[in-house]
Parts: structure tokens; C-alpha cells; sequence
């Protein structure tokens, strides 16, 4: 029988740099990783590999570049970098004792998402964020006019704009996660620790401080708090980022997650057709909602939010989205609200 500490794939370098490996446990990953827990010299640590294939040495490199940039963070918002072999796309982390979320999780989490997106970044290479594009406007508007709520060209212009707005902002260079989900965030008694930055990216953390709001729209457990409790985070976000994001950009974030297609289905699946008229014709569940009750939900957010603050530069774009909203209310009356508790 082979010994345990061969199922892990640690190249000689990192070996005599560690140890061998102790206890060596697999743990549940996504398929394009391997993970395992092990002890190097009595500390506990993760190992991750990622699964050879299209984009796996991009993941890899962009996902080590965030961790030693969000290093500097204090309080720390990721586990240490322990070890890394590119060579066989691994690396050893820190292992971090996660606990239970308290109800109020959106707080903590929202504060330490801003310690990441505060970190220096002046030498981090890293990708630009991709925004939406006008793909997905036209798929948008198309959507439309298949629920019966056609766009005027008001629309069409509005969201054409804001697109131009996103890519603008990007140049900000505030690290991304790029997948800030409810899982990729572990609770500990010293504060949230961020793992699995595969899609981190340099842009405008606005984006992801939208996902209060908007539902996580890259996230198998899409949830929505309470407006009560999404302003004490926006605001625990904003005192720890040290920069206030206006009611514009939070709108612009939101509306620019609302007309994203791929935002409806896991990572594999994305960039393969528009998802959107896809929905119109079937619904899906993707972990906690389907695709039908994460749009509805998004509808709403940008309506409501554009009203309440009058923000001009999405005004038509509002009245559309509360259109869209009524429209697949009445189609689909069995839709139900995102959950407000995460799995």
C-alpha cells in the first residue's frame, strides 16, 4: 500500500521545505481542484491543487498573487500563504478553525471585504475586472420584449452608458476576489478570512460590495438580507475600505450584475449562450434559487434603489426593471424570495 502522503502532490522543493505531510484528509472541492488537509510538523494546513485544463495556470497565478497581496492586510482577511509548487499548480495554506456565521454575518464579512479591497496593489499583476458589455444589454433588451415589456431606446442608451462607466472605474485597482461567495468566506473568532481567489482581479470593489444587494449573483447561495442589516455592512465595509461609495456606483454595480446572463449560472456554464432567453423558455435551480427568482430579485433590488436615491442615469433603466418584475410575477406567481438565511 502507498503511503498516504503520496495522494498529495507536493513536489521535492516544497517537501523538504515543509515536511512530510501527517493526517492527510481529502476534503470537498470544485472539480477544477484537489484539496486535502495535513499536518506539517504538527500545524495544520490545506493543500490545493488545481486540476489541469483550459485557464488552470491563469488560476493558479491569479490566485497566488492575491493571496501574498492581501497579506498585508491587519486584521488578516485571508490564511498565510504557506508554500507554493507552479509547477505542479499547488499551493499550502494556512489552516483556519471556521465556526458557525452569526446572523448578522453580513457585517463582518462586509468589513473584512473591505480590508481586501483596501491592500496596496501598486505591484500586484493581476487581471483587469471584465464588466458587462453591450452583448449583454442587447440580450437584456431582448429579454424585453420577450416578457412583453419592451425597452425604448432610452433604455438601450442608459445601459449602454453604464457599461462604459464599470470598464471606466475599473482602472480603481482595488483587489478583487472575483467570487466573494457565502463558502469562500470562513468565520473565525478573529474575524472572516477570505480563500479560493481563482478569478481575483484589479477593478472597483463597488462590484462586489453590490453583492449585499444583488444576491451574490456569482454564488451557488444566493441570499438577500434585510434592507436594516445591508446598510449596517455597507456601512462596516465603507469604515473599513476608507472610501465611501456613492448611491450611483452602488446602482451602477447593481444594475451592471441585473443584465449579466452568466450571473444565472455556475462558472462552467457561462459563456456558452444567452442565458437570459434561456430563462424566459425553462428555469433552473442553481443551489438556492432558481434563475427565475434570482432575476425577479435583481429587478426588484434596481427599481427600488434607483427610485428611492432618484438617481437620473438609470432612470428608464428603473422603470423597466419594476416592468420586468410585475411581468414575471404574473407569468410565474410561484416564484419566491431569495432566502435570508445562507445554507
Amino acid at each position: 500500500m502507498k503511503p498516504m502522503w503520496s495522494k498529495v502532490p507536493l513536489g521535492t522543493e516544497l517537501r523538504a521545505e515543509l515536511g512530510p505531510p501527517r493526517r492527510v484528509r481529502t476534503l470537498a472541492s470544485s472539480p477544477r481542484s484537489r484539496v486535502w488537509r495535513a499536518e506539517f510538523g504538527g500545524a495544520r494546513a490545506v493543500v490545493k491543487q488545481l486540476v489541469a485544463g483550459a485557464g488552470a495556470d491563469e488560476r493558479f497565478g491569479r490566485e497566488v498573487a492575491a493571496l501574498r497581496a492581501a497579506a498585508s492586510a491587519n486584521p488578516p482577511v485571508v490564511p498565510r500563504l504557506l508554500g507554493t509548487d507552479p509547477e505542479q499548480r499547488v499551493l499550502v495554506i494556512e489552516y483556519v478553525e471556521a465556526q458557525t456565521p452569526s446572523a448578522d454575518w453580513q457585517i463582518g464579512y462586509a468589513a473584512a471585504l473591505g480590508r481586501l479591497h483596501a491592500v496596496p496593489t501598486a505591484e500586484v499583476r493581476l487581471p483587469a475586472w471584465a464588466g458587462p458589455t453591450v452583448r449583454d444589454v442587447e440580450a437584456f433588451l431582448k429579454l424585453a420584449a420577450q416578457l412583453g415589456t419592451p425597452a425604448s431606446d432610452a433604455v438601450g442608451a442608459e445601459l449602454e452608458a453604464l457599461c462604459a462607466r464599470l470598464a471606466a472605474r475599473s482602472d480603481r485597482r482595488q483587489l478583487l476576489h472575483g467570487d466573494p461567495c457565502p463558502a469562500n468566506d470562513l468565520h473565525t473568532a478573529d474575524g472572516v478570512r477570505f480563500v479560493d481567489f481563482e478569478q481575483a482581479s484589479l477593478g472597483d470593489g463597488t462590484v462586489e460590495l453590490a453583492y449585499l444587494r444583488i444576491g451574490f449573483p456569482t454564488c451557488w447561495c444566493s441570499t438577500a438580507a434585510a434592507p436594516g442589516l445591508v446598510a449596517e455592512a455597507e456601512a462596516a465595509y465603507q469604515e473599513a475600505s476608507g472610501r465611501q461609495a456613492t448611491a450611483d456606483e452602488i446602482a451602477d454595480a447593481c444594475a451592471g450584475w441585473l443584465i449579466r446572463g452568466d450571473a444565472l449560472v455556475e462558472r462552467a456554464r457561462r459563456e456558452t449562450t444567452d442565458h437570459l432567453a434561456r430563462m424566459v423558455e425553462q428555469d433552473w435551480t442553481w443551489g438556492t434559487a432558481t434563475a427565475r427568482e434570482r432575476l425577479a430579485h435583481r429587478l426588484g433590488v434596481v427599481a427600488a434603489l434607483i427610485e428611492q436615491e432618484q438617481l437620473g442615469q438609470l432612470a428608464e433603466t428603473a422603470q423597466l426593471a419594476a416592468g420586468l418584475r410585475a411581468a414575471m410575477l404574473k407569468r410565474w406567481p410561484d416564484l419566491r424570495p431569495l432566502p435570508e438565511r445562507r445554507p
